[in-house]
């Protein structure tokens, strides 16, 4: 499915229903801090990235690491499209980019959404050549099995069929715990059985953390390169 057929992959910011110009209001905020900060990895999507750096896996794990994060709550890919084509990614230059949306796309099918992200890290590629890219896969959603939570599944199935073709990067799944024997979510591990708590937060930033400290680890030749 090409970017043209897709809506998911056509970059448009959000309309500001509420009135009170909020979400404009961050972008602005992250294209400031484009301009000051010297990140080493880039958190971007929606409010699975945003709520992350309100825990202690945060300032423990991903904040060493000279971490920015750019996520806001309620995003789909459309909208972190027309983010990072806005001022995102100006003056910056992180080794490591991690992805992560799709949850809220759902105005579009499994497919549709797995091109809006491929169109993401296409964008990413483009703008950040010399970054790797970290894209996550989609949580499972809702207290007990439910339509959203298959689609979520073959969004996750889609991506590890397309995104190997689009060069290097890592397709990380970190969604196969949560799921109970009995097919349910405890809220325990998402508070309102879609967000995150602190120990579901600690079960993703495990593994997400192994794969960022070796990413960052320049290999010879990377290094070699940078001193041209």
């Amino acid at each position: 499915m090409s970017e043209e057929e897709n809506p998911a992959a056509e970059p448009l910011p959000v309309q500001d229903v509420q009135g009170d110009g909020r979400w404009m209001s961050q972008h602005n905020r992250f294209v400031q801090e484009c301009k000051d900060a010297e990140p080493d990895v880039l958190f971007v999507g929606d409010s699975m990235v945003q709520l992350m750096q309100q825990y202690e896996v945060w300032r423990e794990l991903f904040s060493p690491l000279h971490a920015l994060n750019f996520g806001i709550g309620g995003d789909t890919t459309c909208n972190l499209l027309w983010r990072l084509q806005n001022g995102e990614l100006e003056n910056i230059r992180p080794r490591v980019v991690v992805l992560w949306v799709g949850t809220n796309n759902h105005e579009h099918t499994a497919e549709q959404v797995a091109g809006g992200i491929v169109a993401i890290v296409q964008l990413l590629h483009s703008r950040l050549p010399k970054a790797k890219i970290v894209v996550l896969g989609l949580l499972p959603r809702g207290e007990f099995p439910n339509p959203l939570r298959e689609k979520n599944s073959a969004v996750n199935n889609y991506l590890r069929a397309s995104l190997p073709r689009l060069g290097p990067m890592q397709f990380l799944d970190v969604g196969g715990g949560f799921v109970h024997s009995d097919g349910t979510i405890s809220c325990r591990d998402m508070f309102d059985f879609l967000h995150l708590t602190a120990s579901g937060y600690s079960v993703i930033a495990t593994p997400l953390h192994e794969l960022l400290l070796q990413l960052l680890e320049e290999t010879p030749q990377e290094r070699r390169a940078s001193l041209v």
